[in-house]
């Protein structure tokens, strides 16, 4: 008898997990712009240090022994018939369709150069890793645009890797990460002071007629709050102009910005056997499914759904929580959503928190490069 069949459309870091956990029970197919997860967590450590950042977060799907049961389509979504349960891929000139029994949209969002729903190759994504780089550690000055995690990451993460730049942030109102418990930006802001950074509050930012934030800037930035014109060899912008990749799906199953609407089991209203998760699901104001883990929920309630059981709600944290800096010299700082710090010592990062507890824990085992 064939086994059900789950397309998942979009292996960024919620559809590969997602995907791993569906794939003992389900013929899972997972269509994919990039040939392996190129996350887009940790902005500061990936434009900072970007050796460093791939080795963590640049993983060709090869290595993942959870998705060795899984068919990866490296191509391009282009749309989808709902009524006759198949997507339409642009597998580079040449068009595919794949037929589904359940549909996981995780195809996420454009924020900036780093998260694009381009197609790529290895060789692509390596160039481009260090193509950024090398753009800031040829600039004598630095300015990043935005309040929001990225920025603040990219801020201190650019001030201790090029300390010979001068790196300011400008953000838009009094204190910096809004969305954060305000404990989490009274502990960073003294970290971005120490390592050098200055901090301008009350900038909020004019974004250049068609310029969508995903290039390295070096003209001069003006403000719509009165301040004088700033000037930097390079602009990096993090001002959470985030665009959901929906573009193949049809508009019925969207909301008024674009993002997929979604019931609290993470259903798509209408449409029996399509799921929605991560950035491009509609779930609350901060749109957290993705850094919630709702993984394992969308994987159970897809299970529910196939085998009539009973699915279970999603329930959204109010603050955003987790990593803000990245790995550091002295460990990893990690925040609750009340904005209480716990520390991974720096010696633990590479014997317990990547082998055990990422790599083998969540990821279920990846393979050496």
């Amino acid at each position: 008898m064939d086994r059900q069949r789950v397309v998942i459309a979009g292996l960024g870091d919620t559809g590969v997990l997602t995907a791993i956990r569906l794939a003992r029970r389900f013929d899972v197919v997972g269509i994919s712009v990039k040939p392996g997860l190129v996350s887009g967590q940790e902005l500061g450590v990936r434009v900072a240090r970007p050796d460093d950042w791939a080795r963590d977060y640049w993983i060709e799907f090869g290595r993942f022994r959870g998705l060795d049961r899984v068919r990866t389509v490296h191509g391009v979504l282009t749309g989808v018939d709902l009524a006759a349960r198949t997507v339409h891929v642009d597998r580079v000139g040449a068009a595919a369709v794949e037929p589904y029994d359940v549909l996981v949209i995780a195809t996420g969002v454009t924020n900036g150069f780093w998260r694009r729903p381009v197609w790529q190759t290895a060789d692509d994504v390596g160039r481009e890793l260090h193509s950024v780089h090398d753009r800031l550690a040829g600039a004598e000055s630095i300015a990043i645009i935005g309040g929001g995690a990225a920025a603040v990451s990219a801020a201190a993460n650019l001030a201790v890797a090029l300390p010979a730049s001068g790196v300011a942030l400008y953000y838009p109102g009094e204190r910096a990460l809004p969305q954060h418990h305000w404990r989490v930006w009274n502990r960073i802001e003294k970290r971005l002071r120490a390592a050098g950074v200055a901090l301008h509050s009350g900038h909020r930012a004019v974004v250049p007629v068609g310029f969508g934030c995903d290039a390295i800037t070096g003209d001069p930035v003006h403000w719509s709050t009165g301040q004088s014109p700033v000037a930097a060899d390079a602009v990096l912008w993090a001002i959470g102009k985030v665009r959901p990749n929906t573009a193949w799906l049809p508009a019925d199953v969207l909301d008024e910005q674009g993002f997929v609407r979604v019931t609290p089991q993470l259903r798509v209203p209408g449409h029996p056997g399509v799921f929605a998760v991560g950035d491009v699901a509609a779930t609350d104001p901060l749109r957290a499914s993705a850094r919630s883990r709702a993984d394992g929920l969308v994987a159970r309630n897809v299970k529910a759904y196939l085998a009539g059981g009973r699915p279970r709600d999603y329930r959204a944290p109010s603050t955003r929580w987790g990593s803000v800096l990245g790995v550091q010299r002295d460990g990893l700082e990690v925040f609750t959503p009340a904005g209480q710090a716990f520390r991974f010592p720096a010696w633990s990062i590479e014997r317990v928190l990547q082998p055990w507890i990422v790599r083998r824990g969540i990821y279920r085992g990846v393979r050496g490069r």
